[in-house]
């Protein structure tokens, strides 16, 4: 098929904050075409492109915009984005059909990735301050009278971050990676793959229309971007998601090698599917296996980076896999194009994904594996308007099982196949099953099928440490599980070896990766300073009146109050024991107490000492606290015997005003002495105040 320049659309870029094509006069592009019928769909090229602009324009420009707005504002909007997406889904489903994708296939990348913003919108602003800056673990003393701490904190890193992904989610790739980066305030350039950018390009314009994110937090390089490494330094990070061969040529780069450049991929995986000994024919475990293998195999064509290649079953149980994930198959899969009714699996990207798919089963067949299900002929298809027959230009793939009579062939574990293609394969015994497993070289995922606890436990500590995440999936939550296949944003995505060493999503230890953590010294006022958050030993407010009397606009860092004595007596101890029914003999049996190695005799309750503490700092009349709500880092130091005293001092620790509320939240520090100032409890107090 061929085509000028000027017959169909050439997929633009978007930098500098305008769309951006090549000049029609110039170079030829790369064609695009669809999926299932071959048609000329776009030319992509960058040719012309000012990569050093675009990537100078982040720096500038995008990372003073985000710099403006802090976690949580930058969390609404990655709200709006989300809801503006999602109001246009069905627009970008009919631009996914192209691509050979279904319905279904176009959920997971789409909804999916408009989950992520979602899912990230939200952590955002439960789990981060509403500041610029993540305090990293506990204070670190580094003088003896407390004047000099240390400790650490994340901001964010000061250049760009490049996000080079794959064809086979051209939605979900960009949001996924956009999210945590734009949650850290970095902005991001990214490349999508050449043979689905253009559905890429349809989501950019959306978003790009939205008016929703600041000015150079997001571009978009349509082709070829071989030159942008070049433009990068220590300040910058690269997220790449791809072939191994393509993230190693990555690696080599003298600015990622030598440069400082930060760099993590997700790469090649054949990953694993294992059924325990104990899920045979019958079995809940063994359905749970026969659904996710067809699911992983016939989704997105089994373009997936998460797909399963090698289920490990007993090698008595691999005649009745393969038996009854052919029988799921032939019941359930309907090849064809996505645009027309039933259709269940659609083509392969591009006949060239195809041709790499088929070229992989020749070697795998050639080292010794055997087709037990499916043809590497043309397939008969449905085709857009309902028709059967063949499609010639289209990339259609029926879904193949190989078996391998040597379960230790090197091509069984190093071949990847990357479409509706997996293995099968039997092991002797669970040892063995696990060996196998992690002859993967590194995997993204393994779904194991027991439900057998021991089985389980001996599968995990095996394979953990060859995998990046492991799915148990078992009669209990076979059906509410996520799948195989899916990674979502709450727990890391990314596996070691062959999967590329990296980690995406994981909640917040994603918006990490965008930052740098740094180790911080100074004095309790200095620290208290940058962080925004109170420091023993930081200066404090007695005499600027009772703070439960200050809203927020009013209240600041470093307000307290400290409480008189208040006498405990054996009384209040018995009282407090017979109203809660907690009579520990420490609390009740001064023969008893006096043998316990940690107490005088007889001494008070924990939770008593809370409860004064909270009389005696609490302000009683209505005011701008609207209620307390929990408690966090308690621990009770000195016991309290009957006629000591405690008194309490609260200071606010760090405030936190909600965005969208008229209240916000006030961590509170209160610490509890004894007459002989000894620290008797230390804990967080949290409250919601008015602001």
């Amino acid at each position: 098929m061929t085509a000028t320049a000027i017959d169909v659309e050439t997929v633009p870029s978007y930098v500098r904050g305008a769309w951006w094509t090549p000049d029609p006069a110039g170079a030829r592009g790369t064609e695009v075409h669809d999926a299932s019928t071959g048609e000329l769909l776009a030319l992509v090229s960058s040719d012309g492109l000012d990569t050093a602009g675009a990537v100078d324009y982040a720096r500038t420009v995008g990372q003073a915009e985000l710099g403006k707005s802090t976690f949580h504002q930058r969390a609404l909007l990655l709200k709006e984005l989300a809801m503006h997406l999602n109001a246009q889904r069905e627009e970008l489903y009919a631009v996914s059909a192209r691509s050979g994708a279904t319905r279904t296939d176009s959920l997971v990348d789409i909804d999916g990735g408009i989950g992520v913003l979602f899912a990230y919108g939200s952590k955002g602003r439960r789990e981060l301050p509403n500041s610029t800056v993540i305090v990293d673990g506990a204070v670190e003393q580094l003088a003896k009278d407390g004047s000099f701490l240390g400790e650490h904190i994340y901001s964010r890193i000061p250049g760009v971050a490049v996000q080079i992904n794959a064809f086979n989610f051209p939605v979900w790739g960009m949001l996924e990676k956009l999210a945590p980066a734009f949650l850290a305030g970095v902005p991001s350039i990214v490349k999508p793959a050449t043979p689905t950018g253009y559905i890429t390009a349809a989501a950019m314009r959306m978003i790009v229309d939205s008016g929703i994110l600041p000015a150079g937090s997001l571009q978009l390089i349509s082709g070829s971007a071989r030159d942008l490494p070049d433009h990068l330094d220590y300040r910058d990070m690269v997220s790449f998601t791809g072939s191994a061969s393509t993230a190693e040529r990555l690696r080599a780069h003298p600015q990622i090698a030598v440069g400082g450049v930060r760099f993590t991929a997700e790469t090649d995986s054949l990953n694993a599917a294992l059924l325990g000994p104990d899920a045979v024919p019958g079995t809940p475990e063994f359905d749970a296996f026969i659904r996710s293998l067809v699911t992983e195999i016939t989704a997105k064509a089994g373009q997936k980076c998460t797909a399963i290649r090698r289920a490990i079953v007993p090698a008595g149980l691999v005649d009745d896999v393969v038996a009854a994930a052919g029988e799921r198959i032939r019941g359930r899969v309907v090849l064809g194009d996505p645009r027309a009714e039933n259709v269940t699996m659609g083509a392969l990207a591009s006949r060239e994904q195809l041709d790499g798919v088929r070229e992989a089963v020749q070697r795998m067949l050639a080292a010794g594996a055997q087709l037990a299900l499916g043809s590497l002929d043309a397939p008969g298809v449905v085709r857009a308007d309902g028709s059967e027959g063949t499609s010639p230009d289209g990339a259609f793939m029926e879904p193949l099982l190989l078996t391998w009579p040597e379960s230790d062939a090197d091509a069984l574990h190093n071949i990847e196949a990357f479409g509706p293609v997996a293995s099968v394969v039997g092991y002797t015994d669970v040892a063995d099953a696990v060996r196998l497993a992690a002859r993967g070289g590194g995997s993204l995922v393994a779904t194991v099928c027991t439900n057998d606890p021991e089985v389980a436990r001996e599968m995990l500590t095996g394979i953990a440490g060859h995998h990046g995440r492991v799915l148990f999936l078992n009669r209990e939550d076979a059906r509410s599980s996520t799948g195989h296949g899916s990674p979502v944003p709450h727990l890391v995505h990314g596996g070691p070896g062959r999967a590329g060493g990296g980690e995406e999503l994981g909640g917040i230890r994603a918006v990490r990766h965008y930052m740098q953590r740094t180790a911080v010294q100074g004095s309790p006022n200095m620290l208290t300073s940058l962080t925004g958050i109170w420091h023993p030993g930081a200066d404090r407010r007695f005499d600027a009146g009772h703070p439960f009397r200050k809203p927020l606009s009013e209240l600041r860092v470093g307000d307290a109050v400290r409480s008189d004595l208040r006498e405990v007596t054996l009384e209040d101890i018995a009282a407090f024991a017979e109203t809660t029914g907690d009579t520990f003999y420490a609390h009740t049996d001064a023969a008893a107490a006096e043998a316990n190695p940690f107490f005088p005799g007889i001494v008070a309750h924990g939770y008593l000492l809370l409860s004064w503490g909270a009389g005696l700092f609490v302000d009683p009349a209505p005011g701008p606290v609207l209620a307390n709500y929990g408690l966090e880092n308690l621990r009770f130091l000195t016991p309290v015997a009957a006629g000591d005293s405690i008194r309490v001092t609260l200071t606010a620790k760090k405030i936190t005003p909600r965005e969208t509320d008229e209240y916000g939240e006030v961590a509170w520090d209160a610490v509890l002495t004894n007459q002989d100032d000894e620290l008797v409890a230390t804990y967080d107090v949290l409250t919601l105040v008015e602001k």
